[in-house]
């Protein structure tokens, strides 16, 4: 066997390269060319059509050994195709000069020309007229059994086949034979099942491509294709081929079913593959290809009618239902304790849809009618619900394979279609089936044992093809797309009922979270003023001592820590915050090389009063190893891990290498306080800190309770702060050299510190206001070079000052304790907002973007 070929047996048949096989059937040949039509590929029986061989052709221009005038005419259909699955016909094609004309394919794969030709019958016929009167045979079929009982007719009397199939799949893949016509004699397949493993997943992905599939005689050889692979190892792709050779496991099919030759026509329902037309002959059979392209456009018009049939029967069916939920919204609109009386309800919907039993759940209550499960089996159901795509209608025949414990009662209810009436809680109308014990007829035991045949394993039954019948038991009758749809509209009824019922509880809930967002963003702002006073008082009370300088700057440090906690947990009200984020900000703000520290772990959430814990903790352990520790020294490093225990709860560890010698501390300041004491007094954790020979380590527990994770795993949108280094490089001192600032503030405390960072970055003078009025007075005497203005100025706001500034083609920023939830009018929507308290870094790179400078401060 060759290396590349792939061996099949019925254990791998559905991964069998079926469209890649290396080969075709006798009945015609085969050429691909390039692009520029050389000779790429040829079958190694073109010599007996056209008497070329492939050492002859391959790498010679086609043109060399056709006739011009079918150079021109393939070449012509070449160019009407479209798309990646067209395929072009062309008949009675002279391709020998003075021999017998054939019949032609043509298709594109992997950039080459493939060519298809076998020999033509000479037989001409009217198409057009030959399928407008099978169509009409076909369109005066009273319903869908005589239906789909004249399009085989019509099949069988066009080709001359000994049996033609209408096949239907179902929603499992397995088969059923719906409509038939064959001579007298063989006996019947209609009503036959068929397993889906009979036509595996490639086959039917192919079915979808190339819609018509011939295999003329079963005991013909196979036909190579010469060269096997291309330049780059690559067969041909026959995904389109008209001769494509066959598997060998679906010859052997074949054979053991006593089939000499076989046709299939793809039916397309709405762009899914509904169904096939399955053509049966007991010894060989090659149709001319014009009556097969007859049959494959009559097979499409037969789609077309099926489609229009089945969507003008549902229509029917969803206008009846239509008139059933308005009736259902008309009644409730005048006597709403109709929805809580499952009796009601339920002669109302198994109108529309049939049921046995109906079950209500709102809210955690529950009232039946009709035949349903238990009340636990029901809780069960409605958990299992949860855990179903939301907001969706959820229809199964077979309740036990989504419920454990559901074949207890599968006996008096089997299947279930759940209507979801809200979306939190989760509240369901749920119709059920009774068991529906049939007799499935199967062409042969599906569930045989495998034996072994010439291919390898194979299911042994299949040499007879004897009926089987098998009882089915645990399953209802299914419901139809048609009934889903509907079910789809009644829930769009019932979640209308349940809102007006819930509108002014609704409109309640709206006004107490208007309140609760108004209320934090005040607090938000109030909280953000207060740190801002708080560390203008230490710096601008600060004496000019060294001592009391590095006090005030790791207060200060610690005051900004809290800041940008607090900014964090109230970016989305007051709720968890994502770890990574407190970690990447304080590495950014306060490590000199933050790329030294590597952080790892889930996307984890701490509540707002761990996350303010932490944020302090974190800044401890940062600002330490910067004077101290790992990152003090140029090859240092500091690892932060963490993951949840058994229990749930976090374990976060701290551990430095590559640093200095570290040793315990002779006394533990407030800072070695925190690390050690913070979590176990705040959170009922616990704090381990290890002075080792390698480096200072610490171990943090923080309980369950203060922990969560992101819904969709990835946490919410961190925002992160611009690389800073708060006790290393400062801003350029020379940002606003030479220019006088406006700065507009109500708080006198803010407003020093604020003066002080912009005399610092070099402004001439700093002219500042606290209120509105004296802002316009200043504006009347100088025109700024920049203005910084507080948004809240009391009563009052700044974009009055705003509007003036824009006048005079002042360039100005805005400055907010409210942060992002600053509501800014229209036309400064796109202004830079500064989030207070003021540091050095926010406001120069404020000041540079408005100012058009490059501020890598």
């Amino acid at each position: 066997m060759n290396k590349h070929q792939f061996r099949v047996d019925l254990t791998n048949c559905d991964r069998e390269p079926i469209h890649i096989l290396g080969a075709i059937q006798p009945i015609g040949f085969l050429i691909a060319v390039s692009s520029d039509w050389i000779v790429a590929r040829m079958s190694a029986n073109a010599a007996e059509f056209i008497g070329r061989t492939h050492q002859e052709m391959i790498g010679q221009p086609l043109a060399e050994f056709l006739p011009s005038m079918a150079i021109h005419d393939l070449r012509n259909r070449v160019a009407l195709l479209r798309g990646q699955d067209a395929v072009e016909r062309l008949f009675g094609c002279e391709l020998v000069k003075g021999a017998a004309t054939f019949d032609v394919a043509l298709h594109m794969s992997g950039g080459q020309i493939v060519i298809e030709a076998e020999p033509s019958t000479g037989e001409r016929s009217d198409t057009t007229s030959m399928v407008r009167s099978m169509v009409s045979r076909l369109d005066q079929a009273p319903d869908m059994s005589a239906f789909f009982r004249e399009g085989a007719r019509q099949i069988r009397g066009l080709l001359g086949y000994d049996r033609v199939m209408v096949y239907k799949f179902d929603p499992e893949g397995s088969g059923e034979v719906v409509g038939e016509a064959c001579r007298s004699g063989i006996g019947t397949f209609k009503g036959l099942h068929y397993p889906a493993s009979d036509i595996p997943q490639q086959a039917r992905a192919l079915y979808k491509r190339n819609l018509l599939r011939i295999i003329t005689d079963v005991h013909a050889p196979a036909v190579p294709i010469l060269p096997e692979r291309d330049e780059d190892g690559r067969p041909l792709d026959l995904s389109l081929s008209v001769l494509r050779s066959v598997s060998p496991i679906h010859i052997e099919y074949l054979k053991n079913m006593g089939v000499g030759a076989s046709l299939s026509i793809s039916i397309i329902v709405e762009g899914e593959l509904w169904g096939l037309f399955a053509c049966h002959h007991y010894s060989a059979r090659c149709p001319a290809f014009q009556k097969r392209s007859v049959a494959e456009l009559f097979a499409q018009m037969f789609s077309m009618r099926l489609e229009s049939r089945e969507r003008r029967e549902a229509m029917e069916y969803e206008r009846r239902a239509r008139d059933i939920s308005d009736q259902l919204l008309g009644a409730v609109a005048s006597d709403e304790t109709l929805l809580k009386d499952p009796d009601w309800l339920a002669d109302i919907l198994t109108h529309a849809i049939s049921a046995e039993g109906v079950g209500v759940w709102i809210n955690g209550s529950y009232a039946f009618s009709g035949i349903t499960p238990p009340t636990d089996g029901f809780r069960r159901i409605v958990r299992a619900l949860n855990g179903t795509a939301a907001g969706k209608v959820f229809a199964t025949d077979n309740i036990s394979s989504l419920v454990d414990g559901a074949k207890e009662y599968s006996s008096d209810v089997a299947g279930m279609l759940a209507i979801p009436i809200s979306r939190s809680p989760r509240d369901y109308v749920v119709l059920f089936r009774s068991e529906l014990i049939r007799s499935v007829r199967w062409a042969g035991d599906p569930h045989k044992p495998i034996e072994y045949g010439p291919n390898g394993p194979r299911l042994s039954p299949r040499e007879s093809f004897a009926e089987w019948k098998e009882l089915v038991e645990g399953r209802s009758k299914p419901f139809t797309s048609s009934e889903i749809r509907v079910a789809e509209t009644l829930r769009a009824t019932l979640i209308e009922v349940v809102l007006r019922l819930a509108d002014e509880a609704a409109a309640e809930r709206h006004q107490a979270s208007a309140r609760q967002e108004l209320l934090i963003a005040e607090l938000n702002h109030r909280v953000r003023n207060i740190l801002g006073v708080i560390r203008g008082l230490i710096r601008q009370s600060q004496p000019d001592e060294d001592a009391v300088k590095q006090f005030v700057k790791v207060v200060d440090g610690r005051i900004h820590a809290l800041a940008r906690a607090h900014n964090q947990i109230t970016d989305d009200h007051w709720g968890p915050a994502p770890l990574q984020a407190l970690i990447d900000a304080e590495a950014a703000a306060f490590a000199d090389r933050p790329e030294a520290i590597g952080a790892n772990g889930p996307p984890t959430l701490l509540n707002p009063s761990a996350y303010s814990t932490m944020a302090l903790v974190v800044h401890e352990l940062v600002t330490n190893s910067t004077k101290y520790g790992s990152l003090s020294s140029p090859q240092g490093r500091v690892s932060i891990d963490w993951y949840r225990e058994r229990n749930r709860d976090l374990v976060l560890t701290w551990r430095e290498t590559d640093g200095p010698p570290v040793t315990p501390p002779t006394r533990k300041g407030f800072g070695t306080t925190i690390v050690e004491r913070s979590v176990p007094y705040d959170l009922g954790g616990t704090a381990e800190a290890t002075y080792g020979a390698s480096g200072f380590s610490a171990r943090f527990s923080i309980p369950a309770r203060h922990v969560s994770e992101p819904k969709n795993h990835a946490g919410p949108a961190i925002k992160l702060m611009r690389p800073t280094h708060s006790h290393a490089p400062k801003p350029p001192p020379s940002l606003l050299v030479g220019k006088t600032v406006m700065l507009v503030e109500d708080s006198l405390i803010i407003a020093l510190d604020a003066e002080d960072i912009i005399t610092r970055l070099g402004a001439t003078s700093v002219a500042t206001s606290s209120t509105a009025e004296a802002a316009f007075d200043s504006l009347m005497r100088f025109k700024p070079s920049i203005a910084i203005l507080d948004i809240n100025l009391g009563d009052q706001t700044s974009f009055g000052i705003a509007d003036r500034l824009l006048e005079m083609d002042v360039p100005f920023l805005f400055a907010s304790g409210y942060g992002e939830q600053a509501k800014l009018p229209m036309d400064h929507r796109a202004r830079i907002v500064v989030q207070k308290p003021y540091t050095m870094e926010n406001l120069a790179r404020g000041i540079a973007e408005v100012l058009g400078i490059d501020g890598d401060v």
